[in-house]
C-alpha cells in the first residue's frame, strides 16, 4: 500500500465533463496521481432523480475508497447537488470529499458581485442549491439561473467553436434575467470547453468563471490543511475509468483533458 502522501486522488462524474477539474487538478497539483471515473453508462445526470444519482455516487466512491483514495472530488454539479451531502455523511470521517458547488460560493462572495448569472444542467438549476447557499453566505447578491441542457450533450459530441455551438449559446445567453450581471457562473463541468464562445458573447466584459479553477485550489488547500500533499512526482500514472467505453469517449477525453487519456472500463454497474 501506497504511503498515505502518495495516495491517488479520486475523481468522479457523471462522463468525461469532470476531466476538465481533472486537468486543473494536474496544473495546480503536479506531483499527485488521480485515478478518474466517468459514469458514462448513465451521463448526464442531469435529467436523473436524485435517488438515483445518489445511488451512483456512493457505489463510485466505495469504488475509488477501495483504490486506495485519499480525498475524493465529486467533479459534477449535478452529483454535487444531489448527493454530497449523504457521501459526507457516510464516508467524511474517512477522507476529505469535496465538491464543486461550495468553493465556488465562497470564490463569487469574495469578488464583492452584486448581480450574477448561472447556466447549468435542469438538475443544478431546479435544485436552487446555489441560490440557497449563496443566501446564507451573501444575501445581497442577486443570482439569476438558466437550466442550459443542450449544451453538455452538445459539447460530448464535439459540437464546439463552430456555428451549431455559437447559435445554441447564443439563445440561451439571450435571456432578460442576465441583463446587467457582473459574472456568470459556469454551473456544468463540461461548460470550460466554451469559455471562450461564452466570453466573446459578453465582449470580455462579463467575467466567466470556470468553476475547474477555483475546484484545484480548494483541492489543493484542503490537502495541505490535512497534511495530504504528495511531496515527490508520482510513482504511478493517472487512471481513468469509465463504466461504459466506447471510442468516441476516448476520443472526446483528449478535448477535456489536454492530452491523450487511455480509458479503462469498470464492470462497476454490471455486478
Amino acid at each position: 500500500m501506497a504511503s498515505s502522501l502518495a495516495r491517488p486522488i479520486g475523481i468522479f462524474d457523471s462522463g468525461i465533463g469532470g476531466l476538465t477539474i481533472a486537468r486543473a487538478i494536474k496544473r495546480e497539483l503536479p506531483n499527485e496521481q488521480i485515478v478518474y471515473f466517468g459514469d458514462t453508462k448513465h451521463l448526464p445526470y442531469g435529467d436523473k432523480s436524485s435517488d438515483s444519482i445518489k445511488e451512483y455516487s456512493k457505489k463510485i466512491t466505495e469504488f475509488l475508497i477501495g483504490l486506495d483514495c485519499k480525498a475524493i472530488v465529486i467533479a459534477c454539479n449535478s452529483a454535487s447537488t444531489s448527493a454530497s451531502l449523504l457521501l459526507n455523511k457516510s464516508f467524511g470521517k474517512q477522507l476529505p470529499i469535496l465538491n464543486v458547488i461550495d468553493p465556488t460560493i465562497d470564490f463569487i462572495v469574495s469578488k464583492g458581485y452584486t448581480k450574477v448569472g448561472l447556466i447549468g444542467t435542469k438538475r443544478t438549476v431546479s435544485s436552487q442549491v446555489y441560490a440557497k447557499r449563496l443566501k446564507l453566505k451573501a444575501e445581497q447578491i442577486e443570482l439569476n439561473s438558466r437550466a442550459t441542457p443542450l449544451l453538455a450533450p452538445m459539447i460530448e459530441e464535439g459540437y464546439y467553436n463552430n456555428q451549431i455551438s455559437k447559435t445554441i449559446i447564443h439563445s440561451y445567453l439571450d435571456y432578460d434575467r442576465f441583463n446587467g450581471i457582473e459574472a456568470l457562473i459556469l454551473g456544468c463541468t463540461h461548460y470550460p470547453l466554451i469559455i471562450d464562445e461564452i466570453k466573446s458573447y459578453y465582449d470580455h466584459k462579463v467575467d466567466v468563471i470556470d468553476s475547474s479553477r477555483v475546484i484545484a485550489k480548494e483541492v489543493k488547500r484542503n490537502l495541505r490543511s490535512n497534511q495530504l500533499l504528495a511531496n515527490k512526482e508520482p510513482s504511478g500514472q493517472d487512471i481513468f475509468y469509465v463504466s461504459e467505453y466506447t471510442k468516441s469517449f476516448e476520443l472526446s477525453a483528449f478535448q477535456f483533458f489536454g492530452e491523450d487519456v487511455k480509458l479503462l472500463e469498470s464492470k462497476l454497474f454490471n455486478i
